[in-house]
């Protein structure tokens, strides 16, 4: 906390004492729609624990402020769709370069997916656009402090993971581009076509929910860690 001194009158003399004054937390917002921006910030500025560090637009730009040696936000609000990638990416970035912000998505699709995909990819908090601004603010306090905040989910269902549902194909290809294997030494390897291993990579995406090979590798590293469902069936 920073102290201010004021002066107070006693009598003939003047008693100097401390004001104290709590920190703010300092949020980075990252949204593609300004409004959206213009509006959270208006929010926390008239919330006294809270004050806006920064706003961008991309999630390039969020990744290269969480990337500084000492980034100058405490906390981070990010939309789920951003100009250049979506938060799943942003998060699935952040866990192959070992970055450890605080994140809360702030999300305007009720799909149970993206909890769920956000969830494996170690999201602290979770709020959506139409829920009452006190409940991302409560969840905002509670990320800082360094708890989980998430909406209410069956728990067994965040661990029962797509990974299960992978053939044993299916989890070689998986484990192959973990370790960094492009699809032309897929293909050499397994005596495929090229485009035979992007019909394949398509598939698997599906099957785990998620975009691109950085969000499927990040998930695997991410379930790899957390038991033994990985293992051969």
């Amino acid at each position: 906390m920073n102290a201010e001194w004021k002066g107070q009158r006693h009598g003939i003399g003047i008693e100097v004492v401390p004001v104290v004054k709590e920190n703010r937390f300092r949020v980075l917002i990252a949204e593609r729609n300004p409004l959206v921006i213009a509006a959270l910030g208006d929010m926390l500025s008239r919330d006294s624990r809270f004050e806006l560090a920064e706003s961008v637009q991309t999630g390039k730009a969020f990744l290269e402020a969480a990337s500084t040696a000492a980034p100058q936000f405490d906390i981070a609000v990010l939309g789920w769709r951003l100009q250049d990638m979506d938060s799943g990416e942003v998060l699935a970035e952040m866990q192959r370069r070992s970055l450890h912000a605080r994140v809360v998505i702030f999300s305007n699709d009720h799909d149970i997916s993206i909890l769920k995909q956000c969830v494996r990819l170690g999201v602290q908090g979770f709020c959506y656009q139409f829920d009452d601004p006190a409940i991302l603010f409560d969840t905002l306090v509670a990320v800082a402090h360094g708890r989980i905040c998430i909406p209410y989910m069956d728990v067994s269902k965040i661990n029962d993971t797509p990974l299960s549902r992978l053939t044993a194909r299916e989890r070689e290809l998986l484990s192959v581009l973990a370790d960094g294997w492009t699809n032309l030494q897929i293909a050499a390897r397994t005596g495929i076509s090229e485009n035979t291993v992007k019909y394949h990579l398509k598939n698997l995406y599906d099957k785990l929910d998620v975009r691109n090979r950085a969000m499927a590798v990040a998930l695997y590293a991410s379930e790899k860690n957390r038991g033994p469902h990985l293992s051969s069936q």
